[in-house]
């Protein structure tokens, strides 16, 4: 492997001279050609002069720089940019050291693994390196790479450095527009329910960072050379995208299928689920049972309430009788004394 970049780390008065590597490898990744659709022939881009309308050659492409402020193009030689007076174009100088956390995820760009380029840096190099995992921080500069200044931070990886390409500040865009248009609620047992389903997830597989698109995009290609239909692994069915209605359903739902997921076992779910059946059906019995002894006493209540009533009825008819009868004898006594 070779470096793309040599410089030295100015710590102090310590300067350590490295050589950065790439530490990442883009190639690996899933590109493509552009074709023209009608014969499947290569489309290139072909430096072209805008002036001359003609093709020109790698030898005579050059560096310009457009100003903000005016319609031109300045032509800018190597000897013009190395004649800058910068300081960071073969130092990285540590400005600070931080905590890691501080540094915003969305500044960070590429990686370089940082070696010792001389026998003499081997010592400074480790101390710094131990010095920055002790006190749990990262070291943040700047360095000149590729004709450009940029931000950098350096920090400790195993037994080695790292240094890890930061944008500016100014070059984050701001969340305008990205968060929702009103303010939402969520209640306490919501937010529960996602770190349970959370919690379910359990650890990160190999599986998990295995790129199985390339996979598919090669037996794809394969086939179409082989004139066959592609053999997929479709694997696990993917749930379906529809709009979530009932979220702490959806929450219970996603951890039960991340467990199930996992092979975990489901037999307490089993068993909770068997005893909601008997406790409905012993909910229903003491249901049932209510209503019939509701329904029992409703029934002595109607016969207590027809027994009063049939006696009050006697009792008035005897009443009424008794005073028939002794009109009865009055008139009766009436008609004899006249």
């Amino acid at each position: 492997m070779r470096p793309t970049a040599k410089f030295s780390i100015s710590f102090g008065l310590v300067t350590i001279p490295v050589a950065a590597y790439n530490a990442t490898d883009t190639s690996a990744s899933v590109s493509f050609v552009r074709i023209h659709t009608a014969d499947g022939g290569r489309v290139r881009n072909q430096p072209v002069c805008s002036l001359e309308g003609t093709e020109v050659s790698p030898d005579e492409i050059g560096r310009g720089y457009r100003p903000h402020d005016a319609d031109v193009v300045v032509p800018l030689s190597d000897e013009d940019l190395d004649a800058l007076p910068l300081p960071t174009a073969k130092t990285l100088t540590i400005l600070a050291f931080v905590a890691g956390g501080d540094i915003d995820p969305l500044q960070m760009g590429k990686g370089y693994y940082l070696a010792t380029d001389s026998p003499a840096a081997a010592k400074p190099y480790v101390l710094l390196r131990e010095a920055m995992e002790r006190h749990e921080r990262v070291g943040l500069g700047k360095i000149a790479l590729h004709g450009r200044e940029t931000l950098a931070m350096i920090r400790p990886m195993g037994d080695a450095l790292v240094m890890q390409v930061l944008l500016w500040p100014h070059q984050i865009r701001p969340m305008d527009g990205v968060l929702p248009e009103r303010e939402v609620e969520v209640h306490p047992n919501e937010v529960a329910a996602a770190e349970t389903l959370m919690d379910s997830f359990g650890e990160l597989s190999e599986e998990d960072l295995h790129d199985h698109y390339r996979e598919a995009l090669e037996e794809l290609v394969s086939a179409k050379l082989a004139h066959r239909e592609p053999e997929f692994d479709t694997g696990e069915e993917q749930p379906s995208g529809g709009q979530v209605m009932d979220l702490m359903a959806a929450l219970q739902d996603s951890v039960r299928a991340a467990k199930r997921s996992r092979g975990e076992d489901e037999g307490d779910e089993g068993r909770a689920a068997a005893k909601r059946p008997a406790k409905k059906a012993a909910a229903k019995t003491s249901t049932a049972s209510g209503t019939k002894a509701g329904a029992k006493s409703g029934t002595k209540t109607a016969s207590g309430a027809a027994t009063r009533s049939a006696a009050k009825k006697s009792a008035t008819e005897k009443t009424a009788a008794k005073t028939t009868a002794k009109k009865k004898t009055a008139s009766r006594g009436s008609r004899r004394a006249g």
